[in-house]
């Protein structure tokens, strides 16, 4: 691990912001690397852009696949809970087993193999095929072991409801592999300096699902829910195989495109046993906290999915059963919640995390708490933005993407609403995360996320005991909220302490000026929203107007203040992210 000591090496100019024009530096390359080797690694910035276009063109054909789920499947039917479950399983248990591992350990080790003879090619060999085998095997168990997985992630399922789970489940947990692998390609590929690929790939997948979408609507029709027989969970094995099929085949190919890039990168993979002098060994401290951490993670998503399960199984009775959220209104909310932190914070911390890391290496800390500080100032000018949107336009967006269904979209919106307390507080924590993780440092993150798991899984328990079926997802997502800025509290403390500050006035001075365009716009967008709020009754079309027309006034007025408020962090960081080359 690197020296603590917050005065080790000398901190980087003002100038040197994580938005700099100045280049990175490719990972596998020494910090000395020859001038003309570093002219021809793309920019930070330009690195960014490239992340942040993949993700957004993803994200919106992710939400174009929610929408169209939705159409074929309801967001309320229990259905649509248990092809939510089944299909967000897989996910869960990939990184539950290894998927943190992955991303906080691969890279650093991959660079350090970089400098041996052979450029780390028998390192990236053996290490691909140990992986490949490992999760094979792990999948094929997970497979065979599909009932016991759904009584794990929905105990409150039985009878046909746990029987069409488990049918799902046989289809979908194959995705472990495949999500196994395209992890372990992309980090390879980001290794190289190579963003793009890992951050477009998932379009792949998004258009092989909406195909496969099309399929199953084309030959079974769409889900009514006002119509009772909606509500059948008895399908036929064809049904399930072309909804669930189709949704594995997608992550399937979203990993296996990878290999076309990483041929073009001068990565040739051969099978080759054996991790003896490899070196992993190195990296077994920080694999074990990170795989700790994953697994308390968990603990909180099974709060979740259990609770929203108990939500179901109440409603299935209730009068208004279909208005409540279960998991399929949790895992729309938060498909919502994330596009931003993914837009945003996932783009500039991924660019950051190689540079943080090279100043960690050399004790550095000052050039690491220069990042840290324009990182989350960068940060906030999206995560606060998005903050206020999402709390003004929550039932709104839940009507867009429930198919302007008002009823079932009012369920989504509560959830939404719920989660965005805390969204700007997860971003940040991500950023301080890749922070502790540059300095090798993966205990620390372990600690906060026990509070955040802590305070979330306390929050499900106390929902599901005391609030009604309709609310109990919604507390959850609350107590999620809360977490989140619990965490963000203590891992900025710690952080802090460790590189003998965090720029803590700039950062704070940018926030409360945030925070003061945001109030207002966020006034005038709900101003505007309340009096179109009759257009919700109009359907999709109505909820759509709704959306455009108070956002468009939240992203104005908001913009206004921030110009008006001088924040210095806005012009830079809009002429960076715009400039070609």
């Amino acid at each position: 691990m690197a020296d603590e000591s917050p005065a080790a090496g000398v901190g980087r100019s003002p100038e040197a912001s994580a938005l700099s024009d100045a280049p990175p530096g490719q990972p596998v390359l020494s910090p000395q690397a020859p001038p003309a080797a570093a002219q021809a690694q793309p920019t930070l910035a330009r690195s960014s852009t490239v992340m942040a276009a993949g993700t957004a063109v993803s994200r919106l054909l992710g939400f174009l696949r929610a929408f169209v789920l939705v159409v074929a499947i309801g967001s309320t039917l229990p259905a649509a809970d248990a092809f939510a479950t089944a299909n967000t399983v897989p996910n869960n248990l990939y990184l539950l087993i290894a998927g943190g591992v992955l991303n906080a350990v691969l890279v650093p080790q991959v660079v350090r193999a970089a400098r041996r003879p052979d450029g780390g090619e028998d390192y990236v060999n053996r290490l691909v095929t140990a992986a490949v085998v490992f999760f094979a095997v792990v999948t094929v168990l997970l497979v065979a072991a599909a009932p016991l997985v759904v009584s794990l992630f929905a105990a409150e399922f039985d009878g046909p409801l746990r029987a069409l789970t488990v049918a799902f489940a046989l289809w979908c947990l194959p995705q472990v592999f495949f999500y196994a692998l395209y992890t372990l390609l992309g980090q390879l590929l980001n290794a190289r300096g190579s963003f793009g690929p890992y951050m477009w790939a998932p379009v792949v997948n998004n258009v092989v699902a909406l195909v496969g979408l099309g399929a199953f609507i084309a030959v079974f029709g769409t889900a009514d829910p006002a119509d009772p027989a909606a509500a059948s969970v008895d399908w036929s094995p064809g049904r399930v195989a072309l909804l669930a099929g189709t949704a594995t085949l997608g992550v399937a190919v979203q990993a296996l495109v990878l290999l076309v890039p990483l041929r073009r990168a001068g990565v040739r993979l051969r099978p080759r046993w054996g991790l003896r002098g490899t070196g992993l060994r190195s990296a077994g401290r920080t694999a074990g906290w990170t795989f700790a951490a994953v697994v308390v993670g968990q603990v909180g998503f099974l709060a979740v999915s259990n609770t929203a399960a108990a939500a179901r199984d109440g409603a299935e009775t209730a009068a208004d059963g279909l208005a409540t959220a279960g998991l399929t209104a949790w895992g729309l909310a938060y498909l919502v919640f994330m596009l931003p932190h993914s837009l945003v914070a996932v783009s500039v911390v991924t660019a950051l995390f190689t540079r943080m890391s090279r100043s960690a290496a050399a004790e550095d800390a000052a050039a690491v708490r220069e990042d840290v500080s324009s990182g989350m100032r960068t940060i906030g000018i999206a995560s606060v933005l998005a903050t206020v949107g999402l709390l003004v336009l929550a039932v709104p967006i839940g009507v867009v993407i429930s198919n302007g269904a008002l009823v079932p979209g009012r369920a989504v919106g509560r959830v939404v609403f719920a989660m965005a307390f805390g969204l700007a507080a997860f971003s940040a924590s991500y950023l301080v995360q890749r922070a502790f993780y540059a300095f090798e440092d993966a205990r620390t993150p372990f600690l906060v996320q026990c509070l955040v798991v802590a305070t979330w899984t306390a929050g499900a328990l106390v929902a599901a005991a005391v609030l009604p079926d309709e609310d109990k997802v919604v507390g959850v997502a609350a107590a999620m909220a809360l977490g989140q800025v619990l965490g963000l509290v203590l891992g900025v403390a710690l952080l802090r302490r460790r590189l003998g500050g965090l720029d803590g006035y700039r950062v704070v001075r940018t926030h409360v000026r945030l925070l003061l365009a945001g109030l207002v716009a966020g006034a005038c967008g709900a101003a505007v929203a309340q009096g179109t709020s009759g257009l919700l009754d109009d359907g999709l079309l109505g909820a759509l107007a709704v959306v455009a027309a108070a956002g468009a006034v939240v992203v104005g007025v908001y913009a206004a203040g921030l110009w008006l408020l001088h924040v210095e962090e806005v012009r830079p960081l809009v002429r960076r992210l715009t400039r070609r080359g």
